[in-house]
């Protein structure tokens, strides 16, 4: 199919939503996915096993993989209000600072990546401080120099730092793909109207499966 043929997003070929694509994880970190955390997400807990093979399928193949971690700032700041869990008194998603989880048994840094889907040295990371990974951050760089045309976008939580990455990946210029069984939020409401709303306008939304089988 030539571009002059495509009418609609539903007439792109699988293939080519995700031509040299990258695995993009957003914030599957320890304050976001583990028990008892500060912005716990428990249904995040429920994608690791798509994520974990969606990693393996892209590693496999010499695909670039790369994290995002949400860091809050340590200072007063307007995101404070909307999620006062970053205030001194948590210090939830602060850098560097560890605490105890109900399903860990030792203090874990509180922005790290979870243990189960622990990046490898060759993978990159991007640290932000707002909810999308490309304002004020690396990201774009490190795409262009890798001639990504394709994102592939799994994580937590939907309707917040998912979506906002993923539609600034769009404004961006990339084909973005959401993974339909890896991506998790608090509000299953807001959840389903996000993926019904990013599938009509921004992108993909496929299950990790089926996203699989299109590499």
């Amino acid at each position: 199919m030539s571009g002059r043929e495509v009418r609609s997003a539903a007439d792109v070929e699988p293939a080519q939503r995700v031509e040299q694509p990258a695995l993009l994880i957003v914030d599957l970190q320890n304050d976001f996915v583990r028990e008892g955390a500060p912005l716990e997400v428990p249904d995040a807990r429920k994608t690791i096993g798509v994520v974990q093979k969606l990693i393996t399928e892209f590693r496999s193949r010499k695909l670039p993989v790369i994290y995002t971690q949400f860091l809050a700032h340590e200072t007063e700041n307007l995101l404070w209000l909307w999620s006062p869990q970053c205030r001194p008194d948590t210090r939830c998603c602060w850098k560097g600072f560890r605490r105890r989880y109900d399903d860990a048994g030792a203090e874990l840094d509180c922005t790290e990546i979870i243990d189960e889907l622990r990046p490898e040295p060759s993978d990159i990371r991007i640290e932000k401080y707002g909810y999308g990974s490309f304002l004020g951050t690396s990201l774009d760089g490190h795409l262009r120099t890798l001639k990504v045309k394709s994102l592939v976008v799994a994580g937590t939580v939907t309707q917040i730092c998912v979506e906002e990455t993923a539609r600034e990946a769009f404004h961006h210029g990339y084909r973005t793909t959401l993974v339909e069984d890896g991506v998790s939020s608090f509000a299953p409401d807001l959840h389903a109207a996000t993926l019904k709303n990013f599938a009509m306008k921004f992108g993909w939304v496929a299950k990790g499966q089926d996203i699989a089988t299109w590499l």
